[in-house]
């Protein structure tokens, strides 16, 4: 049988200030959970904590770097004593670089590295404790479908989303004798400021293909976060939305060779 979200969940989210990480606060909220909005964008967080509290939550605004363990260090302190305890983490937070491995530069390395993969382990590292403490609780790290099937000139970012997925199911093994639940969300496409917040280079053409379906897509955030809470809460592991990411993931534990012959440079395919 199907458990539902448990009601006030003391809940921590990175990246909380727009997208997903708004999308999160907004199914929690009426449930009447306390969540401490995280986003290095004050602004952006301070108006998803005004829209919890319109819809039942209660917020604590905190500014904070994830991909800097200090700032992630002093996110937990304020959390632990304004929630006591964390009852859900989702590490939310994340940023894209587009373009071939050999011409993105070691700046756009570093700096997706910091936020994607960093900005993870940093979360966990924070947080697992306590809620190791306490005995029971929920983790989920934001992936993306992009972590699973490694499609070309989106290698940084492929690279940490494969990272995380890798993370998530280490944690997962680890906590496996505990009451602590852990996701890996792996989303394909939908509404998100992603590529205009993200660097590296894409042609108009490519920008617009990824736009459109963005927009196309039957599968927005609100819908995206209520899926992960889900598989969260009940125990499961992965977590993919879409049924295209779905497909194509089994095609490719299937037949390898086939799958990457697909995606390949048209040169390799000829």
């Amino acid at each position: 049988m199907s458990k539902s979200i448990p009601p006030k969940l003391r809940t921590v989210i990175t990246g909380a200030g727009s997208g997903l990480g708004r999308a999160f606060c907004l199914e929690l909220a009426p449930t009447g959970a306390r969540i401490v909005v995280s986003d290095i964008n004050r602004d952006g967080a301070e108006e998803t904590a005004e829209l919890i509290r319109q819809n039942g939550g209660e917020a604590l605004v905190v500014e904070a770097d994830v991909a800097q363990w200090e700032s992630m260090e002093a996110l937990q302190a304020k959390a632990s004593e304004w929630l006591g305890h964390t009852d859900l983490l989702i590490n939310n937070a994340g940023v894209a670089v587009r373009g071939d491995v050999e011409t993105t530069s070691l700046e756009d390395w570093d700096w997706i590295m910091g936020i994607n993969v960093w900005g993870v382990i940093h979360g966990c590292r924070a947080f697992l404790p306590g809620i190791k403490e306490q005995g029971q609780g929920y983790i989920i790290n934001v992936a993306s479908a992009a972590g699973l099937m490694s499609t070309p000139r989106l290698g940084a970012y492929n690279l940490t989303k494969a990272a995380v997925v890798s993370l998530s199911e280490t944690l997962y093994s680890e906590l496996a004798h505990t009451d602590i639940n852990v996701s890996v969300l792996c989303p394909t496409f939908f509404k998100t400021n992603i590529i205009e917040s993200g660097r590296g280079a894409h042609s108009g053409k490519a920008k617009k293909l990824i736009t459109q379906a963005m927009e196309r897509s039957k599968i927005q955030a609100p819908d995206v976060a209520k899926f992960a809470l889900n598989k969260v809460v009940n125990g499961q592991l992965y977590a993919l939305p879409m049924q295209d990411a779905t497909w194509f993931w089994r095609l490719k534990r299937l037949s390898p060779s086939f799958f990457h012959g697909k995606f390949a440079a048209p040169k390799r395919r000829a």
